[in-house]
């Protein structure tokens, strides 16, 4: 593991926080939020919070935009395993991502397991992003460049809702950044074995994930749960996909950039092997997330 990132998981770790799986749900989620919930954030020229109709009620959104107008548009699903994030915890990385991306950000606040299982999350995120497309240009964004994106179980969303969106004649879309995405549910990897014991991400960490948001293990095979086993990847959005060395999830990741590029999917795989899973939220601390950060923004900025 790189020096800075090293340091960076000892500053988390020192914090005293336990792993996800031996919390409650809702001191999981005081913990995440606590911990991720930027102190020093970046000024965005507009920022606004809305709440747009869905299947179950209405969905909290953030809007981001910087002093752009007929901006890119990209739908952001924040990660926690489905179970944890807030608007708030992943607000710093929306920020970055408009400022530095020109871009209009839309995070959503979508139902979290296990209150609301599979598939609740995933018609949150359908809902939210059909929302956009038709509103977009209301605050400056350009319908006809929209993108989705996110990290780990939000990263499995954005990548999810690319597939409902072709399968179920969707918005269009023009970019899916997935981030270390969550794509399998299964735990037969080698990142498992390697990385089963963390840093900031554990298999018993993804077991706990898992078991709240599937309704029951059948829904493991559903490809709007674990994406890598939907039977076609063909006429997919390219994507950008970042895995990083030190993840339990960085063979997933891997497996489904090569899938989509199998299915003649223009991507772009960056992998960061002395990384950990989480890195892009510690651009302040570490130069590698820093400079990975911008490689997603320059990949938004010209889709």
């Amino acid at each position: 593991m790189e020096d800075e990132m090293a340091e960076a998981v000892a500053r988390i770790e020192a914090m005293g926080v336990p792993p996800w799986h031996a919390l409650s749900v809702e001191s999981a989620r005081r913990v995440e939020d606590e911990v991720f919930t930027a102190e020093n954030r970046a000024a965005v020229e507009f920022v606004r919070d809305l709440s747009v109709p869905g299947p179950r009620g209405e969905i909290p959104i953030r809007v981001y935009r910087p002093d752009v107008q007929d901006a890119p548009v990209v739908v952001f699903y924040h990660g926690g395993g489905w179970t944890l994030g807030t608007l708030d915890s992943i607000d710093g990385v929306c920020r970055e991502l408009a400022n530095r991306a020109d871009c209009v950000v839309v995070s959503v606040d979508y139902r979290l397991a296990p209150e609301h299982p599979f598939p609740a999350g995933v018609d949150d995120a359908v809902a939210a992003l059909e929302w956009v497309a038709e509103n977009a240009a209301t605050f400056g964004g350009d319908p006809s460049r929209l993108g989705v994106a996110g990290t780990s179980a939000g990263g499995n969303l954005a990548a999810v809702t690319a597939l409902y969106a072709r399968d179920f004649d969707g918005p269009e879309l023009s970019h899916q950044s997935l981030l270390y995405p969550v794509t399998d549910h299964a735990f037969d990897t080698e990142s498992y074995e390697e990385n089963g014991d963390g840093p900031l991400l554990s298999r018993a960490d993804m077991e706990w994930f898992w078991n709240h948001y599937l309704r029951s293990p059948v829904d493991g095979e559903n490809p709007f749960a674990s994406p890598l086993r939907a039977r076609d990847l063909a006429d997919l959005p390219p994507a950008t996909v970042v895995t990083c060395g030190h993840d339990p999830l960085r063979d997933e990741g891997i497996a489904y950039a090569e899938r989509l590029a199998n299915a003649d999917v223009a991507v772009e795989h960056d992998h960061y092997p002395g990384m950990a899973h989480g890195f892009l939220s510690l651009t302040g601390d570490v130069t590698t997330a820093d400079d990975a950060m911008d490689a997603v923004a320059e990949s938004l900025r010209t889709m």
